[in-house]
């Protein structure tokens, strides 16, 4: 791999220093592609992704598929607006001038993908990048070969080989690829390997973007429709065999609500999947056998009181609900990344809110109420990259929300205009005329105090409601 990713890198560049992938209409027509891709290999991809992980057809397609083309469509639909230059406010000196932020992309841009939604993670912020205008080098995941053979030996005939490539490697040779300077990052996985790729970053100084985990709480609230908070947070938790970032990973709630919510959240679960999980086509499998062990360790914390059943040949874990979990329990000391919920039980909203504080920031706090003071409570007190209410997964599903991490679960954002903005270099711009240069020789030496009474006069910015500036200095504009 050592020579590939220096040609390949060698290929972009020159691509991105010739300016090829600067126009709209070139942007539009790689974007384009990509749509055609989603239509034409659908059907491969939800093979693909059933191979890999099990994953149910609607999920894939839900996934995927509907929502990488949500963010296709609102990119294209927006493109030409979010390309153009933004003009912004002047002060008396640059009144005749043109202030404005020129939209630039960064240059090549490196992509590394996780393999829970091996589509969706990869497509999303390389949509972002191509209508940005830069050249993408996208690494899909070798944890699911099928989505990752399906990228690189399908996704190149859909678009431009001088300004895009897929790089297939492991992580010997991601850590090579790291080494190579390129003037964008933008990872998603786990905050272990998100410290590797910032250090490498670091190096060059090349920004980045980190997608990563954690361990979202859910808080339930003594007063709630116990049934509807049961479906909601059963679906969120074990869609996609629980592999998903912004899965609600424990429940927080009072020893009461805990005793209402398991009967619920059993009969939710039977609703889902029937009597046996393991035969139903909705429910998928854990990626692979080493995560397969893992997830299965982390069993062995507190009581399993719904599931727990395993079968390790075709990697099943039952959707389980644990009780009598102890916060210095294992289960409580990683992302779960599977199947399973425990439970935590708290006095009150403040022990919920006190407990959640004391640990890292997630990527998204839930809260369940239908007191609607204790959902903006617990807003109100707590921080993590997003937040949602009353639901789980819901607010990914938006293009206008901006989806990212905070401290511990990540850095930047992406989805429709953020992931724009994310892969776009905002620079700022003066163009001013050639003339009039009676006015610039205020500024210049040799300098006097009428001269700075003046410059202040005309470039100050006042605090709406302040005195004006003669009265700020007195005598200085009349001398």
């Amino acid at each position: 791999l050592g020579r590939i990713p220096v040609a390949v890198l060698g290929r972009l560049r020159a691509t991105w220093l010739s300016g090829k992938t600067r126009p709209m209409e070139y942007r539009v027509a790689q974007l384009e592609a990509l749509g055609r891709f989603l239509d034409e290999k659908k059907q491969d991809i939800l093979e693909a992704t059933a191979s890999d992980m099990g994953k149910p057809p609607f999920e894939a397609e839900f996934t995927e598929i509907l929502l990488c083309k949500n963010e296709l469509h609102e990119t294209l639909n927006n493109l030409s607006h979010w390309m153009k230059d933004k003009h912004v406010d002047k002060n008396l000196v640059t009144q005749l001038d043109s202030a404005f932020i020129r939209k630039d992309p960064y240059g090549v841009v490196l992509i590394i993908a996780p393999w829970n939604y091996p589509i969706y993670l990869l497509l999303v912020p390389l949509i972002g990048a191509i209508a940005a205008g830069n050249c993408v080098i996208v690494k899909p995941s070798e944890m699911t070969k099928n989505s990752e053979r399906l990228v690189a030996e399908v996704l190149p005939s859909y678009l431009d080989n001088d300004c895009f490539a897929v790089v297939t490697a492991g992580v010997q040779e991601t850590t090579m690829l790291l080494e190579n300077k390129f003037d964008y990052i933008f990872f998603t996985g786990s905050s272990s390997v998100g410290r590797i790729v910032m250090a490498a970053a670091a190096k060059h100084l090349t920004p980045v973007t980190l997608e990563l985990g954690g361990k979202n709480p859910c808080y339930v609230s003594d007063t709630c429709d116990v049934q509807n908070v049961a479906q909601r947070v059963a679906w969120g938790r074990f869609y996609n065999a629980g592999q998903t970032c912004i899965a609600p990973d424990y429940v927080l709630c009072s020893v009461e609500m805990q005793k209402k919510l398991l009967p619920a959240l059993d009969k939710a679960i039977t609703d889902f999947y029937g009597p046996k999980p393991q035969e139903s086509p909705d429910f998928g499998r854990i990626v692979g056998d080493k995560h397969f062990q893992r997830v299965q360790t982390l069993l062995r914390s507190g009581r399993a009181v719904i599931g727990g059943q395993t079968d390790e040949k075709e990697r099943y874990i039952a959707p389980t609900v644990l009780v009598d979990v102890q916060p210095s329990d294992p289960i409580m000391q990683e992302e779960i990344f599977g199947p399973i919920l425990p439970i935590v039980t708290v006095a009150n909203m403040d022990k919920a809110i006190d407990f959640i504080n004391s640990h890292e920031r997630p990527l998204v706090v839930y809260a369940f109420s239908s007191n609607d003071k204790v959902v903006k409570q617990v807003l109100e007190r707590t921080s993590s990259g997003g937040f949602c209410g009353n639901d789980t997964l819901m607010h990914v599903t938006l293009t206008s929300l901006p989806f990212g991490g905070i401290g511990n679960s990540g850095l930047g954002m992406q989805h429709g205009k953020f992931t724009f903005d994310t892969f776009t270099h905002h620079r700022g711009c003066l163009h001013r005329g050639m003339g009039r240069e009676a006015l610039n020789a205020l500024r210049y030496p040799p300098y006097s105090q009428q001269k700075l009474g003046l410059v202040r006069a005309a470039s100050e910015v006042k605090r709406k409601g302040s005195p004006g500036i003669s009265a700020a200095a007195p005598g200085v504009l009349g001398a």
